[in-house]
């Protein structure tokens, strides 16, 4: 059965008639089969479940809707549920069947709209509501975002920690793709798995200043695999304020900070010395503290070898969780802009730690460059996310199928123009 010839002329009437307006009658109403009403389509179609509020449609189950006239076909189909989440789905070639591809959520009502055409092409419309049922299991995957609402710097990464486990690259990809971010100004990013238990989203550059990013999931009642479903999630939302870098030339033994691109300060620094030499590369604030006890048995150093100390150190502003900072060292003064004597943080006098701890926030960026040391991990010890390139990092998506392919429904918003 072919529609082909007869949809072309269809086609060129209606074009006809836009083109010459109303007036022209030579393709008018009672000659253009699509002009009339959809008919009621039930009859043609059927669906592979109980339909009305009485029957539940397990939720373990594809959607299956079928074209029982051999005079007509399937012409489109959309599935829904309430709170508004579609199911993608598949339509065949000769428009006989349609199945669903993505799971559908428990404990949930659906709306199925369904378009036909008969051997003449008429169109014809069927509606199907139904209810999904409970899942078999009570077990429910929960997603905690952070960080907290609050304002920060545009280096901040966006973090999802599961209370299960997914280590299979299918059902990552479906609990990835209900995690949704979105961003005004808008940005392109992409989620990464961080482990089975942790995602980390960042845009392919830093966020704008002044954006307005929000998080949501939409996994609630999704089936991820037989033992496991979507549970609840808070939402968060959270804004970026200035773009905020401070660069750490370790050779140079100064540190430059720059607002929305412009410099405004340079601050003698001290690095570490050989041996405890500051890591190189990006690093995200993680908080400030005003005073913190310095302790060199934290970080593994023997209490009364040469290299022991026990410091109060002032306007602390932490970049790693193993200890690095950038701070306040008035006993090193006389090395600032001169040489590296630190244990690995970088030290100013207490004057411009006072400014630099009133000048960022957490989220932004402490670069350290011309350093001897490693770069910055990029998880594990604070945010390194910033030292992955792009095309790695995209690749840590489960909804990358390789190095040189495109996120299948990975966040793609419009790139942000500087």
């Amino acid at each position: 059965m072919s529609h082909h010839p007869r949809t072309r002329t269809v086609l060129g009437c209606t074009l006809l008639v836009i083109a010459l307006g109303a007036g022209v009658t030579g393709c008018g109403a009672d000659g253009n089969p699509l002009s009339a009403e959809p008919y009621d389509a039930a009859d043609q179609i059927s669906f592979n479940g109980p339909t009305g509020d009485k029957k539940t449609v397990d939720p373990d189950k594809p959607l299956e809707v079928v074209a029982e006239d051999d005079d007509g076909r399937i012409t489109d189909v959309t599935a829904r549920d309430a709170a508004g989440r579609y199911v993608a789905g598949e339509l065949s070639a000769d428009g006989s069947r349609w199945h669903s591809t993505s799971p559908l959520a428990a404990d949930a009502r659906y709306t199925v709209r369904v378009s036909t055409e008969d051997e003449d092409g008429a169109p014809g419309r069927k509606v199907i509501t139904f209810t999904t049922g409970k899942p078999s299991t009570t077990k429910r995957l929960g997603v905690t975002f952070g960080p907290k609402a609050g304002t920060y710097g545009v280096g901040q990464p966006i973090t999802a920690e599961l209370n299960a486990p997914v280590e299979d690259r299918a059902q990552r990809a479906v609990v990835e793709r209900a995690l949704k971010v979105t961003s005004t100004p808008a940005v392109t990013g992409s989620w990464h798995w961080v482990d089975d238990k942790k995602l980390h989203y960042r845009p392919k550059d830093y966020w704008p200043t002044r954006a307005t990013i929000r998080v949501r999931s939409n996994l609630e009642g999704i089936k991820i695999n037989d033992r496991l479903r979507g549970g609840k999630a808070k939402p968060l939302t959270i804004t970026t304020g200035d773009r905020v870098i401070a660069v750490t030339d370790a050779a140079a033994h100064q540190l430059t900070v720059y607002k929305n691109g412009e410099e405004i300060k340079t601050i003698p620094v001290t690095t570490g010395k050989p041996g405890f030499e500051t890591r190189n590369g990006v690093k995200v604030v993680l908080g400030k503290e005003r005073f913190v006890r310095m302790r060199s048995t934290t970080v593994g150093i023997a209490e009364g070898s040469s290299e022991s100390y026990d410091l109060d150190v002032y306007f602390a502003t932490r970049v790693t969780w193993s200890g690095e900072y950038v701070h306040a060292a008035p006993w090193s003064v006389g090395s600032q802009g001169y040489a590296n004597v630190s244990h690995g943080c970088v030290g100013m006098n207490t004057t411009n730690a006072e400014w630099f701890f009133d000048t960022v926030r957490e989220g932004d960026l402490v670069k350290v460059v011309n350093s001897d040391g490693d770069t910055m991990e990029p998880f594990g010890n604070g945010f390194g996310d910033w030292n992955v390139p792009w095309e790695k990092w995209r690749q840590g998506s489960a909804l990358t199928a390789g190095p040189d392919a495109t996120p299948q429904e990975a966040a793609r918003l419009r790139p942000w123009a500087a």
